[in-house]
């Protein structure tokens, strides 16, 4: 069976680093499964890799689509399967690297066939959200599907929109989709996992230095003004990337930059929190580390006998 290398782990574990000494390694390529990190002109907020790293290793899949897109999983999942196919044909073992949890999900497990929502219905949506609240939205979801709405926060906006946008376009359960087989778009494939879950403080810190970083010496905040300048709608994807919307307000004079800074480090605590509780509870692993990969010989040795195997 052909195999594919996943590295898993929250923001700030180590995972690009180790993702690059392994495909250098294995003379292969590095593959982005980071939601983020697929948007333009924010590689400083996003965390993408630098140009000392993409001179290491080729990088594949950053960077490809404009702030003004929502892009999604499935979209990714069908670049993804067609970058890993190149490189199998090339009898390389692809390196697959991010801490998006539903990327992760769907390329090992496959995905719903859920027709893709058109822009009109989701511009219909979002106006009700708008007009009614979230409650009402999530009202709806009581009403024509309890199944999901149980499943669900009454806060979660994401979902809750996500659900209605589905149920409006197909005019059928989002809970009936999901008793629909998955489809795997690789099931020829040998996923070797490997999940980076260091101690959740150990994260916190390297995310507060990271953002003070990001802020005082690599000007995420020029990012942060070209996407004002552009009025970048804030429901898109790009607009809720980790630091965006807190320093956002600072932009806007909403705020002191000390206290968007703040509220960003929380916020990315609480992030790199449930990511790593996904990774624990929701990721069945071949390999699991838990410390920050910082060049352990012992550990990229480990990954490359499987590898090798």
């Amino acid at each position: 069976m052909p195999k594919v290398v996943i590295i898993a782990g929250p923001t700030a574990s180590g995972k690009s680093a180790l993702a690059i000494d392994v495909a250098r390694a294995l003379n292969s390529v590095v593959l982005n499964c980071d939601s983020m990190q697929i948007y333009k002109n924010i590689p400083v907020i996003s965390a993408a890799p630098s140009a000392e790293e993409r001179a290491k290793v080729e990088h594949r899949l950053y960077e490809i689509f404009d702030c003004s897109k929502r892009g999604n999983v499935v979209e990714w999942l069908d670049l993804c399967v067609a970058e890993i196919k190149k490189l199998w044909d090339e009898n390389k073992v692809p390196v697959v690297v991010g801490g998006t949890g539903m990327y992760i999900d769907a390329l090992i497990n496959g995905v719903t066939p859920i027709p893709e929502v058109s822009a009109t219905i989701r511009e219909k949506v979002h106006t009700w959200l708008n007009k009614d609240g979230l409650s009402v939205l999530y009202g709806f979801l009581q009403q024509y599907d309890a199944e999901i709405a149980a499943k669900l926060s009454p806060n979660d906006k994401t979902r809750i929109v996500r659900a209605v946008e589905i149920m409006t376009a197909t005019n059928q359960k989002v809970s009936e989709w999901y008793k629909v087989p998955m489809i795997k778009k690789l099931p020829e494939a040998e996923f070797i996992v490997i999940k980076i879950v260091p101690d959740i403080d150990v994260i916190e810190e390297r995310c507060k230095q990271r953002l003070d970083k990001m802020v005082y010496e690599w000007d995420a905040l020029k990012e942060i003004e070209y996407l004002a300048q552009r009025q970048i709608a804030e429901t898109l994807p790009a607009m809720k990337a980790l630091g965006v919307p807190e320093l956002m307000r600072y932009v806007k004079g909403e705020t002191s930059l000390e206290d968007a800074l703040t509220e960003a480090k929380l916020h990315t605590r609480q992030y790199a929190k449930r990511q790593r509780t996904w990774l624990r509870n929701k990721l069945p692993a071949d390999i699991v580390f838990e410390e920050v990969y910082s060049g352990q010989a012992e550990i990229l040795a480990q990954i490359l006998n499987r590898a090798n195997a």
